[in-house]
């Protein structure tokens, strides 16, 4: 479903793609929006459930980049590749049992460049 940099990552538990316009806008002065759009780019928000460490870590160093590139399932153009950069990754730990973490939880977001 997707790739980062042709590595294939397992198959998220959530997975939900917005498509964002860029645009700059002002009012004339009869009060009508003026509106230009810049750009069209994607976000996409990934999460997994129940990854072992080892999984997690090979996700993590996927995206540790500034950039990368994405293959992906768009829901307008079917299979899409862009430029990535990756928002905030958060971890929730369920367990930590004979020194190995178990992850209830992994998320985060992608966007376009």
């Amino acid at each position: 479903m997707i790739a980062i940099n042709g590595t294939p990552l397992p198959s998220p538990t959530s997975y939900k793609v917005s498509i964002q316009d860029l645009s700059k806008g002002e009012r004339n002065v009869n009060g009508l929006l003026l509106l230009e759009r810049i750009a069209t780019k994607r976000k996409i928000d990934l999460s997994w459930k129940m990854l072992t460490q080892a999984q997690f870590s090979a996700i993590l160093s996927l995206v540790s980049g500034v950039f990368f590139q994405v293959e992906y399932q768009d829901p307008q153009t079917g299979v899409r590749t862009g430029t990535f950069y990756c928002g905030d990754r958060t971890a929730p730990a369920l367990s930590f049992v004979k020194g190995v973490v178990q992850y209830s939880e992994v998320s985060f977001s992608i966007i376009e460049r």
